[in-house]
């Protein structure tokens, strides 16, 4: 993965894979959470909960329409 793999910084439109990337890149390092943040407007809760979400059920937990297969009650 490299940043040319990552969404554009003005991405409004949030599919699983956008989500899923953003969280690859964090997590190998290809860019700190902080830039992370910043870049995407992203608030610390909703990136925790990408990254939850692609840890405990993988990329498909991200997708808009599998949200409440995967919430907990």
């Amino acid at each position: 993965m490299t940043r040319a793999d990552l969404p554009p910084a003005n991405t409004r439109r949030w599919v699983a894979s956008r989500k899923a990337a953003v969280v690859r890149a964090v997590k190998f390092g290809l860019v700190t959470l902080p830039d992370a943040l910043r870049m995407y407007a992203l608030s610390e809760e909703e990136f925790a909960e990408w990254q939850h979400a692609v840890e405990t059920h993988g990329e498909a937990a991200l997708k808009a329409t599998a949200l409440q297969k995967y919430r907990q009650p």
